[in-house]
């Protein structure tokens, strides 16, 4: 809620005593008024005089002053305030009789009606613009704004300092006209085409959007009041509408009408006359916020805003003199800001535009963050129930700033089909080939499995051709559509056997055959690219019992990233391991050259880079690669190669390997978001740039933070803003180096339930998105209080593996999935393999804010929290909540003043933070259904938390949906 106080002065000074005939003040708000007006205030100088309050015909306030002195001066001051709580200007119901125009107001209704259907008579050009409306019969509303948006666009606003109103035939003339000409205009236009209208004069206060518009002009840069004139139909079932035909819009809260006449010369805001004299006039109006609301378009205001920025900082200096080293990034999500009703937008984890807007995003979070980065398309998450895996759109840079890909031209752009075939797919995989030292001999011709596709053929209906339509399964028709229109003859696309011989002193890219059992090599049958349907079962088996695959362990020392390779005739200069040059380099293969480069005798290389003809463009699927400088290597080689042949290409297939000296962020579907990993800050300054930013960039693409529950309920995206604890790398993890800290979070986020629920999303409990650990087990406090006595103390050496395997089986849902619990550490120190010891702690329990500023307060928040318990360790015995968790706190009130004793807590440790910083959170997660006073009593209704319930009988028909039990919501009454 926005109060705002309208302050209005007007000054006639005479040049001498004169005599003040009778006046007319009309300017107070009409009865009808949809803007609640909290106090009112008229004065007038000189004091000494006669008020009579009045109603004119019309019903509006008029105040009729008598002076019985002569004077000098007269002064008119009007001061209000007003709630400018957003009004629906379309909140109305229609008459079915008035439902679609034209239409015909009942005989007694036109007779009362008749003041307001008074026509004038005017000229040719008025004629003619009347003819020129269309009559086309359509819905009464569509025509209002159809006509009001004419207006504004044709008519030119000015502001004209003459008195009086300009007649229609003017206006039009002109093409041009003050506010209360063009009402007037549109007044004209509405009474012949048979519809009652009158003339508005009000007060327009317009406050400046706390958000800059998409879709057209923002309004003022600053907030600004000012008498406007408009227009007002009457329509059975919704009275009078207002049209503001200056700006196009119907009447809103801004528009506050003080008379409402049939005429413009019986609306004038004072009218009355003086004896003959000089007068000099002044105007004086002025709108300030007196009071605002926290709200989710601007929960802060400059002064608050600074405070939290220095206490940010202030975390920083004690974060960095105690050595913590920690980093943070996220998972926010994102909703469609144009349809918030389709399914891929509630519920389906893909759909027709996710995509589109991913890419459009993942493009411009390049250009902000990473300039020189890499783009990769490639395969994200594979549930249960889904036929097809999902997408993952990511973008890789380096840390040291060298580009990992500089000419943004040469990425393909999914909304382009290039042209590209088999003849060009060949020509790259051969040129690349060259490029790597390896012989083009090695790419070889991949095609589909012709016996698979005839028999499939075979069981098909004689009378049903393998691209008809009619198929019933449309995954099956679009892969026997495209196996048979690009013909079973012609190459899929190529692949080149590639391995990085990185353990020799001269490491080089290596190739050789695959011995297989047929002349050609024939894919798997699937949708997948190429890469991911390579016939690797066909290979002779691995004999080493460690495999032929080595990943670097994640806690080894790296060494800083050599920088780009320079070329010399298209071959790359040999490199050591450190990347510095020490050979000379690899002569480049010829045509003629038709034996292996490496021996091949004992050794089949597994790994393959593949190059596929897809839509019109080429595909590159990376092979999968032990080492960082290896993959960079190789994108290196592919966009040189890109450049020579001026072939833009997509690159997919297998990531980079994990490792510190690379940043990188995902952009994936989730079901009913898009979901965005953001890359990890080690300042608050890196934090506070990188939020704010993706906010504005996600929307700049039509991606926003919130959606509106049927009711109206102001909700947001439904997807989290997961935080990502860890380090810079993983060895400098603050949970590996100190495991008391886990403990300690785990611990207070026990006996302080406010953490849990207050930016949690709505789907809570035991089965809800983010359970809490004595949600799912009535053991599960003992259990903890077990592994917390194991913990070391701050300050003695502990080996890395022990923190995973105290809290790995506690830290779970019901099922006893370590993903899904409110404290995630699938990627800590897992023991599964490489990719989960980063050192990584995911706090699950955060739902998407809709402003960036309430997320940044949220993560200052946990960086505060971190900071105390280094210095403080939390070691209190868990407390055992029981049915008071639920009962207790999932209720505004209690869960207030639990939160009230972690900010003193946090004031306690030496960090100022301030309750009403979180004011913003509360009300978007408790928002007040209304209050009442009775007796001098305040009642006051606020939403509450209820746990939303797995439905057992309604199984979902995939991985993504999981029913619940919704149909209960709690209140609170105060």
């Amino acid at each position: 809620m926005i109060q705002a106080a309208l302050y209005h002065r007007t000054t006639y000074t005479f040049d001498r005593n004169v005599s003040v005939h009778p006046h007319i003040v009309r300017l107070k708000p009409a009865p009808h008024c949809r803007t609640p007006i909290l106090s009112y205030s008229l004065r007038v100088e000189p004091q000494d005089h006669f008020l009579n309050w009045q109603q004119d015909p019309q019903g509006n306030f008029l105040s009729r002053f008598v002076f019985p002195k002569p004077t000098r001066e007269f002064v008119v001051t009007v001061d209000l305030v007003a709630d400018m709580t957003v009004v629906n200007p379309f909140d109305f119901f229609v008459e079915e009789s008035a439902r679609d125009w034209p239409f015909a107001y009942e005989s007694w209704l036109e007779r009362e009606l008749r003041p307001f259907l008074e026509r004038t008579d005017e000229g040719a050009r008025f004629a003619k613009y009347l003819a020129a409306i269309d009559r086309a019969p359509r819905t009464t509303v569509d025509f209002l704004v159809a006509i009001n948006l004419r207006l504004q666009q044709e008519i030119k606003y000015l502001i004209r300092l003459e008195p009086g109103v300009q007649t229609p035939e003017e206006t039009l003339t002109l093409g041009s006209g003050s506010c209360r000409d063009s009402a007037w205009l549109l007044v004209q236009l509405l009474r012949h085409l048979g519809l009652a209208a009158r003339f508005v004069s009000g007060y327009l206060i317009q406050l400046k959007a706390d958000v800059e518009s998409l879709d057209g002009p923002s309004g003022p840069v600053a907030d600004f009041t000012d008498l406007h004139a408009w227009t007002e139909v009457f329509v059975p079932g919704a009275g009078w509408i207002g049209l503001d035909p200056t700006s196009g819009l119907f009447a809103g809260e801004g528009h506050l009408p003080l008379a409402c006449t049939p005429d413009p010369s019986s609306a004038a805001p004072i009218s009355g006359a003086v004896d003959q004299c000089e007068c000099e006039f002044e105007h004086e109006m002025r709108v300030t916020r007196i009071h605002e609301d926290p709200r989710v378009t601007l929960p802060y205001d400059d002064r608050r805003w600074n405070a939290i920025e220095r206490l940010g900082h202030v975390i920083d200096e004690r974060l960095r003199r105690n050595d913590v080293r920690l980093t943070m990034g996220g998972e926010p999500t994102f909703v469609s800001i144009d349809d918030m009703d389709g399914p891929e937008w509630n519920s389906a984890a893909v759909g027709p535009t996710k995509r589109r807007l991913s890419e459009a995003l993942v493009k411009r979070l390049r250009r902000r963050f990473a300039p020189g980065g890499l783009l990769h398309y490639g395969q994200g998450k594979w549930y249960p129930g889904e036929s097809l895996p999902r997408w993952a759109l990511g973008c890789y840079w380096r840390i040291d700033g060298v580009p990992i890909w500089e000419d943004e031209t040469l990425i393909a752009d999914a909304d382009v089909r290039y042209g590209f075939g088999a003849a060009q797919a060949r020509q790259f995989s051969q040129q690349l080939a060259r490029e790597l030292g390896v012989s083009p001999r090695r790419v070889r011709p991949a095609y589909e499995d012709v016996g698979h596709y005839l028999m499939r053929e075979g069981r098909l209906a004689r009378e049903i051709d393998p691209r008809d339509p009619r198929l019933a399964d449309p995954e099956e028709r679009d892969r026997l559509r495209r196996v048979y229109e690009r013909g079973l003859g012609e190459p899929v696309g190529f692949v080149m056997p590639l391995k990085r011989q990185w353990w020799q002193a001269r490491a080089r890219w290596t190739s050789g055959d695959w011995p297989l059992r047929t002349e050609h090599l024939f894919l798997l049958p699937g949708d997948s690219p190429i890469g991911l349907r390579l016939p690797l079962d066909s290979l002779p088996p691995i004999t080493s019992p460690h495999g032929d695959f080595f990943p670097v362990d994640p806690l080894a020392p790296r060494d800083p990233l050599p920088p780009r390779q320079r070329f010399v005739a298209g071959v790359p200069e040999a490199t050591s391991l450190q990347g510095i040059s020490e050979q000379s380099p690899l002569e480049a293969p010829t045509e003629a050259d038709e034996e292996p480069i490496d021996d091949q005798a004992t050794t089949v290389i597994r790994t393959a880079l593949c190059v596929e003809p897809r839509d019109g463009r080429l595909h590159l699927f990376m092979p999968p690669v032990e080492r960082l400088e290896d993959y960079l290597d190789l994108i290196e080689a592919i966009e040189r190669t890109a450049a020579k042949l001026r072939m833009p290409v997509v690159i997919e297939g297998y990531l980079p390997p994990d490792d510190p000296r690379l940043r990188h962020m995902k952009v994936t579907p989730d079901p009913g978001v898009i979901e965005v990993n953001v890359h990890p800050s080690a300042n608050w300054d890196e934090l506070a740039a990188s939020t704010e930013a993706l906010y504005e960039e996600a929307r700049q693409v039509r991606l926003g933070t919130e959606k509106f529950d049927l009711d109206g309920r102001h909700t947001g995206t439904g997807g989290g803003n997961h935080v990502v604890l860890g380090g810079p790398t993983p060895a400098d993890s603050p949970f590996l180096r100190r495991p008391d800290l886990l403990r300690s979070m785990v611990g207070y986020w026990n006996d302080h339930p406010s953490l849990s629920y207050l930016f949690s999303s709505r789907f809570i409990g035991p089965t809800g998105q983010a359970p809490r650990l004595d949600e799912g087990r009535r053991d599960a406090v003992y259990e903890l209080e077990r592994a917390f006595a194991l913990v070391p103390p701050a300050g003695q050496p502990c080996p890395p593996w022990l923190v995973d395997r105290l809290f790995r089986d506690l830290l779970t849902d019901l099922t006893g999935n370590t993903h899904r619990a409110e404290f995630c550490i699938d990627k800590l120190y897992s023991p599964d393999s490489s990719s989960g010891r980063l050192g990584l702690v995911e706090l699950r329990g955060f739902e998407m804010p809709p402003h960036p500023r309430m997320s940044l307060t949220q993560q200052l928040l946990i960086r505060g929290l971190v900071a105390m318990f280094w210095e403080r360790p939390y070691v209190e015995k868990p407390i055992e909540w029981g049915t008071l968790l639920h009962d207790r706190f999932l209720l505004p009130e209690p869960l207030r003043q639990d939160f009230g004793k972690v900010i003193d807590d946090l004031v306690e440790a030496g960090l100022p933070f301030e309750r009403r910083w979180f004011d913003p959170h509360f009300e978007f997660r408790f928002p007040m259904i209304g209050e009442q006073f009775l007796d001098g009593i305040r009642l006051e209704i606020r939403a509450a938390i209820e746990p939303w319930y797995v439905l057992g009988e309604e199984p979902g028909g995939g991985g993504t949906v999981r029913y619940v039990d919704s149909s209960v919501e709690r209140l609170q009454v105060k």
